[in-house]
């Protein structure tokens, strides 16, 4: 046997350790790489599941307040969706030909505000615009090149499985597939959608009843992990889409209310397009901004008008909407849900990754937190 010196066995444990730690750290990469694989395959069952539970989160408090008045689980979720359903079918019906008529309108002069804003560029940096141009044509030719292929490999494949004359029966057979595959799927996120809005709420507490082989100290630890989890998610889906609607309201109000082509529209979609932390700022305020200028009736004063709305709705959300509604941070932080969203829809390459988005991120955070809680606090 042999004889190791203390500095030689503490030189081993450490080996052995590293040893067993990188072990640990390849299974559970593999396993997370499985995972994305069978959550990448099986995405269209997943995604209607996931949509559920989502709305179920959002609509949660809503209807616990109409069970709470009515007894009846189900006239309960119907007086809900009635409730819900109804004045926005509303708002629809009345205020959706004023948005698709602003849309449509908004279409039609794009045009004309780009040739406008196209000429003054050329007029104050011509260089530049110079290399705008040059940039734009290799842009149009190399997206041109990109598309020609897919479209001839569809119209090839077509012919080659029905024929020079069955390509139009089979395309009007794909969009029918389509439109009844699209309605199973909202019947399905409308099933799991009630599930989840009827079933009790459950804490870290009750789920780790059903784990009885784990010890008193464990079951506390992992109770808290899951509170921690549920508070990120319904933080999140309940409190920052509220928020987005509300901006949404505010900018599309003010920017029409100041006199902004089309201001109602883009307005509400830089609002809510921020569910993504500064996603509609980043798209839609460098549209907003020229339609004020270069929009019919545009003026210098007008564009003032137009930032002074949206740097008002940022103190808004700053100083009122958000610690009002949120009241503290979601966990990740807008750099975090800004990753998550961009990490895990390149990763799973589908509205899947956009869903599950959050609930992925929360969980690496949760277990980050909890392994330098447990494992980590103790050793640095």
């Amino acid at each position: 046997m042999i004889d190791l010196t203390p500095s030689q066995k503490k030189t081993v444990a450490a080996g052995v350790t590293v040893v067993a730690f990188s072990f640990i750290v390849a299974f559970v990469l593999a396993l997370g790489w499985v995972l994305v694989k069978f959550l990448s395959f099986a995405s269209s069952a997943i995604t209607p599941v996931i949509m559920g539970l989502f709305l179920a989160l959002l609509f949660k408090p809503y209807y616990e307040w109409i069970r709470s008045r009515c007894r009846n689980p189900t006239l309960s979720v119907v007086l809900m969706l009635l409730s819900v359903l109804v004045p926005l079918g509303l708002v629809v019906g009345f205020g959706g030909s004023f948005i698709v008529g602003q849309a449509k309108n908004f279409i039609s002069h794009a045009p004309t505000i780009v040739a406008r804003a196209s000429a003054w560029v050329n007029g104050q940096f011509p260089y530049a615009w110079d290399t705008l141009q040059q940039f734009g044509a290799d842009s149009e030719g190399a997206l041109a090149l990109f598309l020609r292929d897919p479209a001839r490999f569809s119209d090839e494949g077509i012919k080659m499985l029905s024929g020079q004359y069955g390509g139009a029966a089979m395309k009007a057979g794909v969009g029918v597939l389509k439109y009844v595959m699209g309605m199973v799927s909202w019947l399905v996120t409308l099933i799991f959608f009630t599930f989840f809005l009827t079933r009790p709420s459950m804490t870290g507490t009750d789920y780790v009843r059903e784990l009885p082989f784990l010890k008193d100290e464990t079951k506390k630890f992992v109770a808290k992990q899951i509170d921690t989890f549920t508070d990120i998610l319904v933080n999140f889906f309940q409190r920052q889409v509220v928020i987005c609607l509300i901006e949404g309201v505010l900018y599309g109000t003010g920017f029409m209310l100041v006199g902004v082509p089309y201001g109602f529209l883009l307005g509400f979609l830089l609002g809510v397009l921020n569910l993504v932390p500064f996603l509609g700022t980043i798209l839609c305020l460098p549209i907003v901004l020229p339609v004020a200028y270069f929009g019919d009736g545009g003026s210098m004063l007008r564009l003032i008008l137009a930032l002074s709305v949206w740097l008002a709705g940022q103190f808004l959300d700053g100083y009122l909407i958000t610690p009002k509604i949120q009241g503290e941070k979601t966990g990740l932080g807008y750099a975090g849900v800004i990753f998550s969203f961009f990490f895990w829809g390149v990763v799973f390459h589908s509205m899947l990754g956009l869903l599950l988005a959050i609930p992925l991120s929360a969980c690496c955070v949760v277990l980050w937190r909890a392994l330098k809680e447990r494992y980590i606090k103790g050793v640095i």
